[in-house]
């Protein structure tokens, strides 16, 4: 009769994350959060084909893209430490029925974004140059990689606003709204690039500018439904206070997903400036593209993960663990398979991949060969992917931080630092620092999870059948 009561109070939205059968409710968020993160990639991707197509500097251009890039995903990063450390708390909370305490943690996030924003602007405009130097810019690339930068500095607040809101969408369960935030964003980008680039002749500051306006608009898009009639948390003003125990508690939690694009930005320091002393411009140029390819394996792998999230954190704060327990294996199952089927097909056919973003043809040869020994690794990572996502749905953040640093910070960069001292040519070194870190990375992140964390769930589910 008690738990009637309380499904009887939960919001329709909160009784499907409860109630509809797992495997249907997961398709149903899965599939618009895959969705919105191909169309996210479309952002950088988009934004590389176009550029490595202007006439007589599309190899210079893309490398300066190529070498920006990190300063971007460190920006990123700052979005990821406050929206994926606040989106699963509240998701709990909602599922332990405090919809106050819910509410305080999105109206804190909101603050959180908007002080980093402005800190994150000030701090990169004044120092971009002398950044994009150290990761890798020459003398031929800076002009096209300051360009890019310092204009997308400008529309920071909107890039945080956009990927750190965007997360509490998804995390209430509306997930085609949080796919529409970036679909309508992509859309933007994609028609503005072109105009831009090449018919109002800016190039890269073209590129870039497209950027920030897409953004922009997602941005509001965010805002409105977050303070509007349809979401069930809503930015109030009495949240917008920071306090200081619930900045801890998103950020304890955020500073994994945090961590894991932060040290992304010191992967690409190390690959770009490691490409450049070992080969040259080209080279630079080859890690731009195998960076975007990567992407397009990582990110469908992320969409799945974080459609999982709002069941899992829901059901978990409920204390609903048959529910996480059949969430996980399916998604498990899911991620598994597609990265081993599509990770194949790169590998079979590396020439098609490397060609959307270049016709020039030693680009071609020189991309084509380094994405065979690049991806080889990423067949198992989504294994890794399913066992990270649940630990940051469940809380686990200490496991979920540690895993975080394991396969960049533990693995990936001293191996791109060491291997090619050891192997001839020294490029291929840094290819088998990325192979060799996913596959280490996956294979010890799994056995943890389900020794550790699937082990207690599963235990906890016996309990409750009994």
């Amino acid at each position: 009769m008690k738990q009637k009561q309380n499904m009887a109070a939960l919001s329709g939205q909160e009784q499907r994350l409860a109630e509809a059968p797992v495997g249907k409710l997961l398709f149903s968020l899965a599939v618009p959060t895959v969705l919105a993160q191909l169309v996210n990639l479309l952002y950088n991707i988009i934004d590389r084909m176009y550029v490595g197509r202007i006439p007589e500097a599309g190899t210079k251009a893309l490398a300066g893209l190529g070498v920006a890039f990190p300063i971007i995903m460190l920006i990123s990063a700052f979005a990821a430490l406050i929206g994926s450390g606040g989106a699963p708390r509240a998701a709990i909370k909602m599922g332990q029925k405090d919809h106050e305490g819910a509410e305080e943690i999105l109206g804190n996030s909101f603050t959180a974004l908007l002080v980093l924003a402005v800190l994150l602007t000030v701090i990169f405009l004044p120092t971009k140059d002398g950044l994009l130097m150290l990761f890798g810019a020459s003398q031929d690339t800076l002009p096209y990689a300051s360009n890019y930068l310092g204009i997308y500095l400008i529309g920071t607040i909107f890039v945080q606003m956009t990927l750190g809101l965007n997360q509490f969408i998804a995390a209430q369960g509306f997930s085609k709204i949080s796919m529409m935030t970036v679909v309508i964003g992509a859309v933007i980008n994609i028609v503005l690039d072109p105009i831009f680039i090449f018919v109002f002749k800016m190039g890269v500051s073209g590129a870039a500018l497209a950027t920030i306006l897409s953004q922009g608009v997602s941005a509001v898009w965010v805002l409105r439904f977050l303070t509007g009639k349809k979401t069930i948390l809503h930015i109030r003003r009495k949240h917008l206070k920071l306090k200081w125990p619930v900045l801890v508690s998103i950020t304890a939690l955020g500073v994994s997903p945090f961590i894991m694009n932060a040290t992304e930005c010191l992967v690409q320091l190390t690959f770009n400036s490691g490409m450049q002393k070992y080969g040259n411009d080209l080279y630079v140029s080859a890690m731009a593209i195998l960076f975007s390819i990567n992407q397009l394996v990582w990110l469908p792998l992320s969409g799945v993960g974080q459609g999982a999230q709002p069941i899992i954190s829901f059901n978990y704060g409920a204390g609903n663990m048959h529910r996480v327990r059949k969430t996980f294996r399916l998604t498990f199952a899911f991620n598994l398979t597609f990265s081993i089927v599509f990770v194949g097909i790169i590998l079979l056919f590396p020439r098609i991949f490397i060609g959307l973003f270049t016709d020039d043809k030693q680009l071609l040869e020189l991309g084509s060969y380094g994405l065979r020994i690049f991806m080889a690794g990423m067949c198992v990572m989504g294994a890794q992917n399913a066992c990270q996502q649940t630990f940051l749905a469940t809380g686990n953040a200490k496991i979920s931080l540690f895993m975080a640093m394991l396969r960049k910070v533990i693995l990936m960069i001293p191996l791109a630092l060491v291997l090619p001292m050891f192997i001839n040519p020294p490029t291929n070194g840094l290819y088998l620092a990325e192979a060799f870190s996913d596959v280490l990375a996956a294979t010890i992140t799994t056995v943890v999870f389900f020794s550790t964390t699937y082990r207690r769930l599963r235990k906890a589910d016996i309990a409750q059948q009994t």
